[in-house]
């Protein structure tokens, strides 16, 4: 068994976080795999209302006994009401981790983490961000390298280099991602210095993700080459799969479209159409370049155990000779 600062930190079988999906991180599905072993972090910002949040906090405390997280946006933009209603509905239930993005660490908010005994990982773009979060009492970091599907940030750096310039300069441990999709990239971050990984694009064709067997289909039949970086001309560069939508975003923003424009293309409802129609030309889904080496539909407990395995048995048989 593979046992880290972050699996002691987080209290969790295995050294994997299940990246936050939007309106795909369900809260079945973020049970699911916190019950296999990982941790699943909810996206508060999907909910509109603290009702809502309730109601998907409950649903989760009634699926899974094990260490959950809830992620908190800071994007302007994303931030349907004010984050301290999500942080008041934590408190209230009992949330022990608590997972920020966004382009700023929240020092507004990062007193209440502390004041609640919430453990607090910042996901963040570099080593300046990083720093920053720690100087503010983050318990961990994430970093993920360009490869990775979504918010790729605006430093392009990849995978091999971002993490251990990260794990070098913070004192806290720090967790890596960035195009892993097996046991081998596992391993990998591992040697990096992270302590664990944190994956996504490989969750989308589990048979517990909650998108059609159209798009779990087609993302299996996906190469390496099959992703496309969108919506850089209004600075939220993505990574997302290559498809109809994608391809129109990338010739809207080349004309010099709007802001409007792009939004109106990427849209979470169009993508949420995609997700529950099966329509593939919909809109966007967030998707890294590891897609490529995805190949099969195991449940997330499958998935699991095998990545470890596989990351296990990588680490004793490593040959240079």
């Amino acid at each position: 068994m593979i046992k880290t600062k972050i699996t002691e930190l987080l209290g969790i079988k295995y050294p994997i976080v299940g990246g936050t999906m939007m309106s795909i991180s369900t809260a079945d599905f973020v049970a699911a795999i916190s019950n296999a072993g990982g941790l699943g972090v909810l996206a508060s910002a999907i909910y509109k209302s603290k009702e809502e949040f309730e109601k998907a906090i409950d649903r989760i405390l009634g699926l899974t006994d094990k260490p959950f997280a809830v992620n908190i946006n800071l994007f302007p933009g994303m931030q349907l009401i004010d984050n301290n209603v999500y942080i008041d509905v934590m408190q209230e239930k009992g949330v022990k981790i608590v997972e920020t993005s966004g382009h700023a660490a929240p020092s507004d908010l990062c007193v209440r983490f502390k004041e609640s005994g919430m453990t607090w990982i910042h996901k963040c773009v570099g080593l300046r961000y990083a720093l920053k979060a720690e100087s503010l009492g983050a318990d961990a970091v994430t970093v993920v390298g360009y490869e990775n599907g979504g918010a790729t940030g605006k430093l392009d750096i990849g995978t091999l280099v971002l993490i251990p310039t990260v794990v070098d300069g913070v004192k806290i441990p720090v967790i890596g991602g960035g195009g892993i999709s097996d046991g081998r990239g596992l391993a990998a971050v591992l040697a990096l210095g992270a302590q664990a990984a944190i994956l996504g694009s490989s969750l989308l064709v589990t048979q517990e993700c909650p998108i059609h067997d159209n798009l779990k289909q087609a993302l299996l039949n996906a190469s390496e080459l099959d992703t496309k970086l969108v919506m850089r001309s209004i600075g939220a560069t993505h990574r997302v799969w290559a498809n109809a939508a994608a391809q129109k975003c990338a010739e809207v923003e080349a004309s010099g479209g709007s802001f409007e424009d792009v939004i109106n293309i990427v849209s979470g409802e169009k993508s949420r159409k995609m997700y529950e129609k099966g329509d593939l030309d919909a809109g966007i889904i967030s998707c890294g370049q590891g897609i490529g080496l995805v190949k099969e539909k195991p449940t997330v407990q499958e998935f699991f155990d095998r990545i470890v395995h596989q990351a296990e048995e990588t680490i004793k048989t490593i040959d240079i000779s």
